[in-house]
């Protein structure tokens, strides 16, 4: 049996026929329904004005608003915008406010809230928001932990060239490692300067950069194609937060002095630049003390990686409770005869999946995190097309 449920209007209505049919007084019928004698009037007197209609709840909106603009002032910002669709409210007032001195016109605030009632303020693309892991906690307790990696600000020689330094640190000795002047900060220009190092100083546990590219992109887990070889390695990606530098401030100190010794000014051509960069180098790693160090040098600290850079890059291996599929070249997998979009810099890699829940997968690509993947959203999502479909 279902529960009986009591609307208010059920209870004015069993109030009103026992009102008609004068079995009680009214001092009874209202204290029986828990109301005031004057609400029992009201519904009564508008029960024999309005009959059954008048018991619905009425308007409380406000006969008159004495703040609300005139109507010939709507219809004028109307107008003007329509003959200027790229002005803002701040340009119709001013318009208006030209031609009819004697109006006394709304506030720019307001203006805006007139167009938008009306459609006429385009709303604004919804941009996808890309995750972030948050400030980054990795150690840098002995050498090879942690590098930094960055573009020191670009800047152009005597030729009229851009030149743009390209700069790798260990974060633990602050060993400067590269510090190679590049034409562009495009993964083309970048990988080989990353390969160079590897070979000469093997493999560190994380590398840590900005969100700039060629270290990072908008997609998943930031994942650019550069730090997805990185991944492929066994090296992670290290993200500081957007606008923070300060989170890799050590390498940015370095930065300063490289500026300093180097850039100023700048050199005739790139070649000669790369020069005072070697220099620099030189002298920073071997000769020039380091507070930070108890005034040691970084190459006093500094040792090689012991992990070696891969002649051939392995395929990646994941545990057997993972469910693995292969990225096409579009960045998608198939899932459950559907096509689920990953990211295109994974595009030829296998990523793996584990169920953490029922139809709740996280999505990795080796030992990096992508993101979550839900079944029931994806029903949700694919039911809906369905339907649009079927009505278009």
């Amino acid at each position: 049996m279902p529960w009986s449920q009591t609307t208010p209007m059920d209870q004015k209505t069993k109030f009103i026929a026992d009102h008609l049919r004068g079995t009680f007084s009214i001092s009874e019928l209202c204290t029986t329904y828990g109301i005031s004698r004057k609400t029992g009037y009201k519904w009564i007197d508008r029960y024999l004005h309005d009959g059954p209609g008048g018991l619905e709840d009425q308007s409380r909106k406000p006969y008159t608003a004495p703040n609300r603009t005139p109507q010939h002032i709507v219809d004028a910002l109307i107008d003007v915008r329509g003959h200027h669709p790229s002005w803002g409210a701040g340009k119709l007032l001013a318009f208006i406010e030209k031609r009819h001195r004697g109006w006394e016109l709304p506030a720019r605030s307001t203006a805006c809230e007139i167009l938008t009632r009306h459609g006429l303020v385009a709303k604004k693309r919804t941009r996808r928001r890309i995750g972030h892991p948050g400030e980054p906690t990795a150690p840098m307790l002995v050498p090879n932990d942690c590098w930094c990696a960055d573009f020191k600000g670009q800047f152009k020689t005597m030729d009229g060239i851009y030149c743009y330094p390209l700069t790798i640190t260990d974060g633990h000795s602050r060993y400067l490692l590269a510090c190679q002047g590049l034409t562009s900060t495009k993964v083309e220009e970048a990988k080989p300067v990353f390969t160079r190092v590897f070979k000469e100083y093997g493999l560190p546990a994380r590398i840590r950069t900005d969100n700039g590219v060629p270290f990072a992109t908008n997609t998943l887990a930031r994942l650019s194609k550069l730090s997805a070889w990185w991944v492929r390695l066994g090296v992670l990606p290290d993200l500081i937060e957007p606008g923070k530098p300060q989170q890799n401030g050590r390498h940015e100190r370095m930065h300063r002095t490289l500026k300093a010794e180097t850039t100023r000014p700048p050199s005739n051509s790139r070649i000669a630049q790369q020069r005072r960069f070697d220099r620099f180098r030189t002298e920073f790693n071997l000769e020039r003390p380091h507070e930070a160090l108890q005034m040691q040098t970084p190459a006093s600290l500094y040792a090689a990686s012991p992990r070696p850079m891969p002649d051939k890059l392995l395929p990646i291996v994941y545990p057997d409770h993972f469910e693995v599929r292969y990225v096409s070249a579009n960045g998608g997998i198939r899932w459950n005869c559907d096509w689920v979009n990953v990211s295109t810099t994974c595009a030829g890699e296998y990523v793996g999946l584990e169920e953490i829940d029922d139809g709740i997968w996280n999505v990795f690509f080796g030992p990096l995190k992508l993101g979550r993947l839900l079944e029931r959203q994806m029903r949700i999502e694919d039911a809906y097309g369905r339907l649009k479909r079927h009505h278009l």
